[in-house]
């Protein structure tokens, strides 16, 4: 079945012209609305009121999949999002899938059956090592942004930060301080957390350093008694990293006032909360996000966005 991207292929022109002309064709010349409707003819396309909204002016919908609301970043993420949208005047279809490959695809199989203009993922837990065909075939309809993810496919368009750059600097500038013992706590092998290790280990080898890594739950309580664990072992640690600053504050509540150096990620209210405020690599998620729903709206409006933009991070205090 056509859909409002066959069409505008089809007859040359964007997305917004095919919108317009089914609103009436106000602002569209004659002629451009004669090969339109002869392409609508021939594929006996029947819009969706989604579809018609882009050019009428009335609200459009797009899809935002996250696997958990109530993870803290995840969900500083989705209310950017909704609130980036609503000023464009669009709507939002929140689908919180799970971590599940199949609660995944569902979850885009949802949007897809609610006639969604475009899909924003949350994270880069949506690109599986394996199978993104359920991204690929939605992709192929509707423009996919993903924030702070990469997905190599046609019609998907990802905002980065540059957290392996980040890291690998946060190491180089602790070891230059005299640090040579690190411990790396991380809960999740993603795009992002492949990232984040991949910059470590190349900092620690050309630091002369070691590195112990410990993959935990995402949870103050995993982090915590894991790195109590360590201590009780007798291992001993210069810095101490963790992928997200949940697990920054576990680590914290470890070290019952210990003066090792903690390094987290995220830049989050709960680095700012503890005594002494944690260090933390802010990802710039408000930035990913807006670069996100730019990315949507250019594509919607039948431009061509930059498949992958990248920015640099920030420290959120001095090493």
């Amino acid at each position: 079945m056509a859909n409002i991207y066959d069409i505008a292929a089809k007859a040359g022109v964007s997305t917004a012209t095919v919108s317009r002309v089914l609103a009436g064709g106000k602002g569209v010349s004659e002629k451009l609305i004669n090969r339109v409707m002869e392409v609508i003819e021939t594929e006996h396309y029947t819009p969706n009121p989604f579809a018609r909204g882009l050019g009428s002016g009335s609200m459009s919908m797009v899809g935002v999949l996250c696997t958990d609301v109530s993870d803290l970043h995840y969900a500083r993420a989705v209310s950017e999002v909704e609130r980036l949208l609503r000023e464009h005047g669009m709507d939002s279809l929140l689908c919180c899938t799970g971590n599940d490959l199949e609660g995944k695809k569902r979850g885009i199989s949802l949007l897809m059956s609610k006639h969604v203009d475009g899909i924003i993922l949350i994270g880069s837990i949506f690109s599986e090592t394996d199978d993104n065909s359920h991204i690929e075939s939605a992709a192929s309809t509707v423009p996919i942004a993903n924030i702070n993810g990469f997905l190599d496919i046609p019609n998907v368009y990802c905002a980065l930060c540059d957290e392996k750059g980040a890291i690998y600097e946060a190491v180089k500038k602790f070891a230059s301080k005299g640090c040579k013992r690190f411990l790396y706590l991380y809960d999740a092998i993603t795009y992002s957390g492949k990232q984040k290790m991949d910059g470590i280990q190349e900092a620690i080898a050309e630091t002369d350093s070691t590195l112990t890594t410990l993959f935990v739950e995402r949870s103050l309580i995993s982090a915590r008694n894991a790195t109590q664990r360590l201590l009780e072992e007798g291992q001993e640690f210069d810095a101490i990293l963790t992928s997200d600053d949940l697990l920054s504050v576990g680590v914290l509540h470890a070290l019952n006032g210990k003066d090792i150096p903690i390094l987290g990620f995220d830049a989050s209210i709960l680095a700012q909360c503890t005594i002494p405020p944690i260090r933390s690599i802010d990802n710039r998620l408000a930035d990913l996000c807006s670069i996100a729903v730019s990315s949507l709206l250019k594509a919607l409006a039948g431009e061509i966005p930059e498949r992958k933009i990248v920015i640099p991070a920030r420290f959120t205090s001095e090493i």
